[in-house]
């Protein structure tokens, strides 16, 4: 899969290439790089390392620094030879001690597989650094399924999103369905005009095999929470699949494609407006509602119109249901995310996961669920993926 030209050289009829999927036994959305002519002869890698990279080229092309990293492996920095791609040396190489004797804990790589019983779905398991094996651990998924990308990081960083999350004793997965991008047509095409499947049936077919791995997770207790595109599908995985998933929260989700933009929709669910678009909403389907439901708006989103969010509210409440709603005063895209935000995300799955009241008086010797989660959220990170 060629992700992108990095640099062309016209005279020697040239190109050096972004590629995902180039080394067998990989995981298949690992960066490389790679030289080949305008006529598509002499094709050379020029990265082999098991991670993905970035390069940085030098002007006359004869040399290229890499960084490769996994989200469980520090980043190694090498030059290497632009033409052929031998690494020349070693450069500089992370440790990870500091970060593991303060008991971090790295992110599982974890492959399963699909609704077909045979196509790999990539994922990443997040474990709180209190992680106790003889436990049994709710499980909270946070999604974003947009067809123009995938979403589970690969590259290295002391944090990502969903650790703080994991802390407050879940287990926290991301994965990479069907329908999301960069695993060739037939993978993609499972997103066209049919945005409410979110690779849903994927994500539950992983789960359940991580289960049968690790039954410390338990799927008896599973959550699931994205923003815009994540969302939407958030609350779809109750509306679709709440047999399964008990807990939702959906931040400003395009909850309906034609309340959204119209240059990003059209992409997956195509021209003219036709039922797959009214079949594909969630304000269709929120009579189907089960299990517990955040729904979290920004008043002024200049991204997804909020009225698809409160279109969503109006049948919900036709339909007798049963739900939460925060709607942000002079809030755009993404209010959810806020520190209140987020703090009421947590609670929320505090509440309906662990069976606990978060912000119940306690003794003032123990720290509340409440307090952990400001403690996290006032935290800088360097990086959030």
């Amino acid at each position: 899969m060629i992700r992108d030209v990095v640099k062309i050289d016209p005279v020697r009829r040239l190109l050096w290439l972004k590629v995902l999927g180039l080394h067998p036994g990989q995981d298949p959305y690992y960066v490389h790089y790679a030289r080949v002519g305008f006529d598509g002869t002499g094709f050379m890698p020029l990265t082999d390392a098991d991670g993905t990279h970035e390069a940085w080229f030098s002007p006359d092309n004869r040399f290229l620094i890499v960084r490769h990293s996994r989200v469980d492996r520090a980043p190694v920095i090498e030059l290497r030879d632009g033409e052929t791609g031998r690494r020349i040396v070693e450069l500089e190489r992370g440790d990870l001690t500091g970060l593991e004797t303060a008991g971090w804990i790295a992110p599982e790589r974890f492959v399963a597989r699909g609704r077909d019983g045979v196509t790999p779905i990539h994922g990443v398991i997040y474990r709180p650094t209190t992680f106790d094996p003889t436990r049994a651990y709710p499980v909270v998924e946070q999604i974003y399924a947009g067809p123009h990308d995938h979403h589970v990081p690969k590259a290295f960083a002391a944090f990502h999103s969903g650790q703080d999350l994991a802390e407050l004793g879940f287990v926290v997965v991301r994965i990479d369905g069907m329908g999301t991008n960069w695993r060739g047509k037939a993978f993609h095409d499972v997103c066209w005009r049919n945005l409410k499947d979110a690779g849903l049936p994927d994500r539950i077919a992983w789960l359940k095999e991580a289960a049968a791995r690790y039954p410390q997770l338990d799927l008896k207790r599973v959550g699931i929470y994205g923003g815009s595109a994540g969302g939407q599908s958030a609350l779809a995985a109750l509306l679709f699949h709440g047999d399964f998933y008990k807990a939702a929260a959906a931040d400003c989700g395009c909850h309906d494609n034609r309340m959204d933009k119209i240059w990003w929709n059209e992409l997956w669910m195509g021209w003219p407006v036709g039922p797959h678009y009214a079949d594909n909403s969630n304000v269709t389907h929120a009579h189907k509602l089960q299990g517990h439901l955040l729904l979290t708006v920004g008043e002024v989103d200049r991204n997804v119109d909020p009225a698809s969010t409160m279109q969503v509210v109006n049948a919900l409440i036709r339909a007798d249901k049963d739900f939460d709603l925060i709607v942000f005063p002079n809030g755009g895209h993404g209010a959810g995310w806020s520190a209140y935000g987020r703090r009421r995300l947590f609670d929320f799955f505090v509440r309906h996961l662990h069976g606990v009241e978060p912000r119940r008086p306690t003794e003032s010797s123990v720290p509340t669920a409440a307090d952990t989660v400001a403690t996290f959220a006032e935290t800088p990170s360097r990086e959030r993926d």
